[in-house]
């Protein structure tokens, strides 16, 4: 009885049993598998009825709620004002690539962009004959800032006049895109009367593709340009380098048919001494030759622009009638690119260049002077009393010229002196030299030279401001006398070419030897135009016979001894000295923009 009575269960532990047992049920797999299943159908059901509208238009609920005149809607727009509610913070998560803001309003703001119709397609808008669109403006896609890779956007279901949304053309363009989700619709703005709105096949897409071509055109040209002006601001640094680094003075002379930089005849500046073809010289070839330097290009002069390069300067030419020479050459070139020649003048009206100490063409529209001062040693000529009383001539090797001051402060200064130290006097130094009061018996004229020089280049490093004026020394212009010397029958009427191999040319003179040594002692800095080998090429150059055009009883009876061997014609070789003063222009002009480069 006690035994029945101990294990017998009363109501209550046959409960607790049960419940066990049903909880063990429970927690089986496959009950949780359903469990979870069902919830997840459940909730994936209450989202579609939420976010999709309803296949059957006539549905009351889903209508009040979905009715809109909006042909396009977006999945963003409403994902994110859902998502707002739960997190206000959180930034709204960027679109897919076949995603686009659909947001846009008829009257587009100032700070509004307007819209584009790059890869928009209007067929939907002639899908159906009975069928008219009513809110172009709500159809066609802004360019929004998240837009990825460009791609084409949705065109979504278009509304017709009616309000009922065409919504076979927008399940067939949802069925065309792959992997996208339902877009549903969001509310817009009424359209705008039809009247006021433009037709979407001619004005706003001729409007938009003329202006997107004019800005491709305008971008592509800018771009153009750009790379043109770098290619040649590129090639214009390499020439004017290559400039810097070649020896200028060391080349040929190459026929060119473009030649000379003025015709013959045209300026009637040229002093007779020069003029050969209007004093009758038959060939013309002699004035077709440019200097053409092994290790580069020389530029061709452009009178316009060294004219340009002058503007407002003094141009001071100083020594001998060689310099006389290149003087009026440089002035004929520049005359020739001026439209006014009658504003180009010598200042004192002279028509003559000989016999006077200085001279002075004014270029009036450009406010610069070309000038001449004739000094043929570089150093002052002078008289001293013999022992019978009369005077004699001397050189005075410590004093520079007389004339000095006058062009001290000019901006380019070009010397020369050379060939008046071949004459007697000064080629044998017999009683001639003169230095304080003594007077030497004797000298050698290369010493006399070079304490000339030393005499210059002292008075040069005293009074020239190098930061102001340029100083060039050219150097010996080569004489072709054959048969002896311009005063003993010598001769070079009969050359008409130039001597092409250099074996045939004569010895560097010392005396420019004694010139180098003199100027790489310098504090100022002096440019070398070494010209001494350029014009011993051109034996046919000179004036030769045709020096001038009356000769006098003798020198019609023997011509041949009367022969100008030393200068050249005009147009001629003194042209090529202007264009390498030309190339050392720009050479400068291009080194001072280089330092005020950043």
């Amino acid at each position: 009885m006690a035994d029945a009575t101990k294990y017998h269960p009363i109501g209550g532990a046959n409960l607790n049993s049960d419940f066990k047992s049903l909880l063990s049920i429970l927690k089986t797999r496959k009950t949780v598998a359903l469990a979870y299943t069902f919830m997840l159908a459940f909730v994936a059901l209450t989202v579609f009825l939420a976010f999709c509208p309803s296949p059957n238009a006539s549905s009351p609920w889903f209508t009040n709620i979905f009715a809109s005149t909006s042909t396009s809607a977006s999945y963003k727009s409403q994902f994110s004002s859902i998502f707002s509610y739960f997190r206000p913070n959180a930034s709204s998560p960027l679109p897919s690539p076949a995603q686009t803001n659909s947001s846009r309003s008829t009257t587009p703001t100032p700070t509004s962009k307007p819209p584009s119709l790059k890869n928009h397609t209007l067929s939907s808008l002639n899908s159906s004959k009975d069928t008219v669109p009513t809110n172009h403006t709500a159809d066609l896609p802004v360019k929004s800032p998240s837009t990825v890779n460009n791609k084409p956007p949705l065109v979504q279901n278009h509304t017709d006049v009616s309000g009922k949304s065409n919504e076979a053309t927008s399940q067939k363009k949802a069925n065309q895109t792959t992997n996208a989700a339902p877009v549903p619709k969001i509310s817009v703005p009424p359209p705008p009367p039809k009247s006021s709105l433009p037709n979407p096949n001619q004005n706003i897409s001729s409007n938009l593709k003329s202006n997107s071509s004019a800005k491709a055109n305008n971008y592509t040209a800018s771009l153009a340009k750009k790379r043109s002006n770098g290619t040649s601001t590129r090639e214009k640094d390499g020439l004017m380098e290559s400039l810097i680094k070649c020896d200028l003075f060391d080349g040929e002379w190459v026929k060119d048919d473009s030649y000379p930089l003025y015709k013959p005849g045209s300026c009637n500046l040229i002093d007779e001494q020069f003029n050969c073809i209007q004093n009758g010289r038959p060939d013309k070839d002699f004035q077709k030759y440019k200097w053409k330097p092994k290790g580069c290009t020389l530029p061709r002069l452009e009178g316009h622009r060294m004219l340009d390069l002058l503007r407002g300067k003094r141009v001071v030419f100083v020594g001998d009638s060689l310099n006389r020479n290149m003087w009026e050459s440089l002035i004929c070139i520049l005359r020739n690119s001026v439209k006014d020649k009658s504003k180009v003048y010598e200042a004192n009206g002279r028509v003559h260049f000989r016999g006077e100490a200085s001279y002075s063409f004014i270029f009036e529209d450009y406010k610069f002077s070309i000038e001449l001062f004739v000094s043929p040693f570089l150093v002052q000529e002078w008289e001293v009393a013999d022992k019978n009383g009369t005077k004699k001539q001397t050189l005075r090797l410590d004093l520079v010229g007389r004339s000095t001051d006058q062009y001290k402060d000019a901006d380019i200064i070009i010397f020369n002196t050379g060939h008046w130290w071949t004459h007697d006097k000064t080629s044998k130094g017999k009683d001639y030299y003169q230095e304080g009061s003594h007077v030497y018996n004797e000298l050698n004229v290369l010493e006399a030279f070079r304490r000339a020089i030393t005499t210059w280049s002292r008075w040069v490093d005293a009074n020239i401001n190098p930061s102001k004026s340029m100083v060039f020394f050219r150097g010996y212009s080569a004489s072709h006398f054959s048969g002896g010397q311009w005063n003993s029958g010598g001769q070079c009427d009969s050359e008409t070419e130039p001597i092409k191999n250099d074996k045939y040319l004569n010895e560097y003179p010392p005396k420019m030897r004694v010139l180098e040594k003199v100027i790489k002692y310098m504090k100022t800095h002096v440019s070398y135009l070494n010209i001494t080998r350029m014009t011993d090429f051109r034996k046919d150059g000179h004036p030769s016979i045709y020096r001038k055009q009356k000769l006098s009883g003798e020198e019609k009876r023997s011509p041949l001894k009367y022969q100008d061997c030393s200068h050249w014609c005009l147009p001629g070789v003194p042209d090529a000295w202007n264009e390498i003063l030309y190339a050392e222009l720009l050479i400068r002009q291009y080194r001072n923009q280089q330092q005020k480069r950043p």
